[in-house]
């Protein structure tokens, strides 16, 4: 389909869907610009929109506020509200304020709006929740944001040549902003503590969800660190809910180098082996081997959706200055409404 029928086409159902009170609960899990990217497109084909967001963030000003104060990094928490702010001049006002970064020759040099706000209630009212509900009300946030779990934790990565004078040691990687640009093969992750609290709002929402979405972004820091918080994999393994794995564009330099479509949804089910997943949605030129992807996909109990979501010609720029494939977001918005229409909640549809 045309890009131009498919943005008509969501745009035309998001009207719909809010003359409707038929609308699906979604919870979108993940971190970063990935998270991000999800939200922007889920936000206009549902009202009823959650975001459970990983907190292992240890780089940048989250990482400095974290150091500092002992809270949790709010850095993707923040991404994730921006995200949710509504295409009006009151969202696109704030969605811009809480994205702003301070320059200086200063303490403040580089901390963004958003995180001290979200800092500041936090210290304010001492709930994470209700702070962030609190922030989500002032921008006008279209759906909820809650961390994944209450306490801050660390990522440690084990890393296959590291060390590129030893290509085939492993070594221990830790820190999130670490893992996300290591050299060598990442192994395996999981976090410090080992086993930490889920907030109970994530957990409940993932049970009462008609619809679960994981991903995109990146797979080792912040889609896969989901899966290793016990509460909320296993609530994602009970819930009634249909659950949509969502691929990124291209592998990302440094974490998931080379790694082909089939080998993250690998890597992924040898982290959760018992988690399953109903839909695969992958873009249509980012898969070069439909085969190995459907099987692999296979494995993990669903099937491969293919639809044409990246941006023409749009690259979004990563803090390095590197290029990245970006997703469009009315068109990853049309592909997920027709994913949720398709497949539907109740009854066989494989």
């Amino acid at each position: 389909m045309a890009r131009r029928s498919l943005r008509h086409l969501v745009g035309r159902r998001a009207t719909l869907r809010g003359l409707s009170s038929q609308q699906p609960k979604v919870v979108a899990l993940g971190g970063g610009m990935g998270l991000s990217a999800s939200l922007t497109a889920l936000r206009r084909i549902t009202g009823d929109l959650t975001a459970v967001v990983t907190v292992a963030d240890d780089g940048g000003s989250s990482g400095r506020l974290r150091d500092e104060l002992g809270v949790l990094p709010p850095g993707d928490l923040r991404k994730a509200l921006a995200a949710l702010c509504g295409d009006d001049e009151w969202g696109r006002t704030w969605a811009q304020v809480v994205q702003h970064r301070f320059e200086s020759r200063g303490d403040l040099h580089e901390h963004a709006v958003g995180n001290l706000l979200i800092v500041a209630l936090w210290e304010q009212l001492g709930d994470h929740v209700q702070a962030l509900d609190l922030v989500g009300k002032l921008l006008g946030a279209h759906g909820r944001v809650l961390p994944m779990s209450a306490v801050p934790l660390e990522l440690r990565a084990s890393v296959r040549g590291h060390d590129p004078a030893r290509p085939d040691e492993l070594s221990i990687v830790r820190g999130q902003a670490t893992v996300a640009l290591t050299r060598g093969e990442v192994q395996e992750v999981h976090l410090v503590p080992s086993d930490p609290p889920a907030v109970s709002e994530a957990v409940r929402a993932v049970l009462d969800a008609d619809w679960v979405v994981l991903g995109p972004g990146s797979w080792f820091s912040s889609v896969i660190p989901h899966l290793l918080v016990p509460e909320l994999l296993e609530a994602l393994t009970e819930t009634k809910a249909r659950k949509v794995l969502s691929l990124n564009l291209a592998p990302q330099p440094g974490e998931t180098d080379g790694f082909s479509p089939q080998r993250h949804l690998e890597v992924l089910g040898r982290h959760a082996p018992k988690l399953t997943f109903d839909v695969v949605l992958a873009d249509q030129d980012a898969v070069p081997d439909q085969d190995s992807l459907s099987e692999a996909a296979d494995q993990l109990g669903g099937r491969v959706e293919l639809a044409p979501v990246a941006a023409a010609g749009g690259a979004a720029r990563t803090e390095s200055g590197e290029g990245t494939p970006r997703h469009d977001p009315e068109l990853l918005a049309a592909a997920y409404d027709r994913i949720f229409r398709m497949h539907g909640r109740i009854g066989p549809w494989r």
